[in-house]
């Protein structure tokens, strides 16, 4: 096989694009009528003010609500430091949703036996329901 040479072209290939290396011509300001650097009138500095003062106390108030969310969704465990917790009581914080699931579904269950029961009873013991 043959050496490749950098930048050589093989049949089906297109040569690579000659790119200017110049930084491109920058071209002179326009003419536009420049503003006399005198500064604010009172009109424009009360206004401005107004402004940011509605800005803050937007902010401020959008603060006070992500806050009172983040203490929210935190829960009681919150304050407790995780990695001085011994296993077991991070375990029971943290599986307490699989307690609740498992005792739902053994609910559900049961309710389900109960039903099989009383159909069975109704059905092939008593002959009330006849299929």
């Amino acid at each position: 096989m043959a050496k490749r040479t950098r930048g050589s072209t093989r049949p089906g290939r297109r040569a690579p694009l000659q790119r200017d290396r110049r930084p491109p011509h920058v071209e002179e300001p326009t003419e536009r009528p420049i503003r006399p650097s005198t500064g604010l009138t009172q009109a424009e500095e009360a206004r401005a003010a107004e402004i940011e003062a509605s800005i803050v106390a937007e902010e401020k108030q959008a603060d006070q609500v992500a806050q009172r969310s983040r203490e929210r969704t935190r829960g009681p465990l919150a304050g407790v430091g995780r990695e001085m917790s011994p296993l077991s009581v991070r375990a029971a914080a943290e599986y307490a949703y699989v307690r609740r699931d498992v005792l739902r579904i053994a609910r559900i269950g049961g309710a389900l036996l109960v039903v099989l029961a009383v159909l069975h009873v109704l059905i092939n013991v008593a002959h009330v329901i006849r299929l």
